[in-house]
């Protein structure tokens, strides 16, 4: 796709997750890599009312260049990028379910679901938590970027996630079937439940690499 077709298809993306209740208010944020930088949605924007023309225009140092003045958490979207060179586009959202699980207590940093589906360890894999930082502190970024070599979909405590893919299309899905696996999540909480076991999971991940 050339610039313009992207910044149509970040608006679009855009006002359907808002349309279909994963994004609110001026919450979240988008962002897609161009071969000089990168396209990402403006500051205190609706995901559902996007002007294709005044997004965001960054190059590669992350310097403005066109359009309005880019999401306050565009640092993490860059830390994802530098550490992941196959990364497309980043989505991070405020999405109810997974906030909801960013939340409670007693979570494995290191892998936050427990083997429900097999349409999570293929999109999300192993979802690791950032400690909670104040919304748009750059220290913030420092503790995504030693997470995002790793994982390519990290939960920030008591905030939200936030995914990279090839495509936006691909971070999209990801971060979609990571609200799906959270709501799954607090639904089963308290219920016995049959997890996948370490075979299945890693011959989900062999035949899936993230």
């Amino acid at each position: 796709m050339n610039e313009n077709q992207l910044r149509e298809q970040i608006a679009t993306i855009g006002k359907s997750l808002y349309d279909r209740g994963l994004a609110h208010g001026s919450a979240g944020n988008i962002s897609v890599k161009l071969t000089d930088g990168w396209l990402m949605t403006p500051t205190n924007s609706c995901l559902g009312r996007l002007d294709p023309a005044r997004i965001s225009r960054l190059d590669a140092s992350g310097n403005l260049l066109s359009g309005d003045k880019p999401s306050k958490e565009t640092f993490l979207h860059i830390a994802m990028y530098r550490e992941r060179q196959t990364a497309g586009a980043v989505v991070h959202l405020h999405s109810v379910h997974a906030v909801a699980v960013s939340c409670l207590d007693g979570l494995d940093s290191g892998d936050v679901f427990p083997s429900i589906t097999a349409y999570a360890v293929m999109q999300v894999g192993k979802l690791a938590l950032v400690p909670y930082h104040p919304p748009g502190d750059e220290s913030l970024a420092e503790a995504v970027r030693k997470l995002a070599g790793k994982h390519h979909a990290v939960l920030l405590a008591n905030h939200g996630p936030v995914v990279a893919g090839s495509s936006l299309d691909a971070a999209v899905n990801a971060i979609e079937e990571l609200e799906q696996t959270a709501k799954l999540m607090l639904l089963l909480r308290g219920q016995a439940v049959r997890h996948l076991t370490a075979e299945q999971v890693a011959e989900l991940n062999r035949r899936f690499p993230n």
